[in-house]
């Protein structure tokens, strides 16, 4: 069953998947944030938005604070991945080609509560899938990167995150899915990064022993072949299919003039983080 958040009688679909550049992930965050701030205004209706990012960790901001976070980040680079640090989520989480993210913009952000958003995303993810399997459940994933409540696996085996941000009065509902390549090599990167950014250090916050085993990409779950454009059209004809789409599917002036202040924060977060690992 779809959550009620769908009831809206329109969606916008922003489909930036085909967009990726030096600063594109850092502004995937504060692209959503001025969307939360234009739906939750009502100056704009329910968006969903498309994004996919390449070899990019997004780190959360725990992450950056890990005590050799130099030599983690050194890593990275060496396996050809760039590091961001978010405004939302968690935890580290591995993009690249193979990955698709999905934001929800949802409005009266404070009168909903924060678990519906959540429940919001896996319902729908549950209903574009229903053809492949009913198996996807929510829970968390103890051994994957990035662990949470809403976690999202096939026979116990992680392919997808859930996090959230709220902005005023609008609510960011982000999830990566990962669709296709090896799930647990994805986890190998993130799990070796953590190895050097942490080592044998004692920490006030608990990171995640990563076992790679327990990450895999939905086309291994599901032992057929898929692609990254084959999911974005699944979540573009699912909206379409319970809901009217607004024609339009861009950003308005006032949403890029929000996204550009909101730019300026996370290029700042992001400058501070490399000043510090140079």
């Amino acid at each position: 069953m779809l959550h009620t958040l769908f009831e809206s009688p329109e969606f916008r679909i922003i489909d930036h998947s085909k967009e990726d550049g030096p600063d594109q992930a850092m502004a995937s965050f504060a692209i959503d944030d001025a969307l939360a701030i234009s739906v939750g205004e009502e100056l704009a209706v329910p968006t969903a938005r498309l994004w996919i990012h390449d070899r990019t960790i997004m780190l959360g901001i725990p992450d950056s604070q890990l005590p050799h976070i130099e030599e983690g980040v050194a890593y990275l680079e060496e396996q050809g991945y760039k590091a961001v640090v978010r405004n939302s989520g968690g935890l580290a989480v591995l993009l690249d080609k193979g990955v698709v993210n999905l934001s929800f913009i949802f409005p009266d952000a404070k009168h909903i509560g924060i678990h519906d958003g959540y429940q919001a995303m896996v319902s729908f993810i549950q209903y574009i899938f229903l053809d492949l399997t009913k198996k996807i459940e929510a829970f968390e994933v103890e051994g994957s990167y990035c662990p949470g409540t809403y976690d999202l696996s096939i026979d116990g085996r992680k392919f997808a995150g859930i996090s959230q941000r709220r902005v005023k009065d609008g609510s960011a509902v982000q999830i990566y899915l990962c669709v296709n390549g090896s799930g647990a090599a994805r986890a190998e990167i993130v799990r070796a990064f953590y190895e050097r950014a942490k080592q044998t250090a004692e920490t006030r916050f608990t990171f995640p022993e990563v076992v790679p085993e327990t990450m895999a990409s939905l086309e291994e779950l599901l032992h057929v072949p898929i692609t990254s454009e084959q999911v974005c059209k699944r979540i573009v004809e699912g909206l379409a299919s319970i809901t009217r789409i607004e024609p339009s599917g861009k950003m308005t002036e006032q949403e890029i003039q929000w996204q550009q202040e909101r730019m300026k924060l996370m290029l700042k977060r992001n400058e501070n983080f490399q000043q510090k690992n140079r």
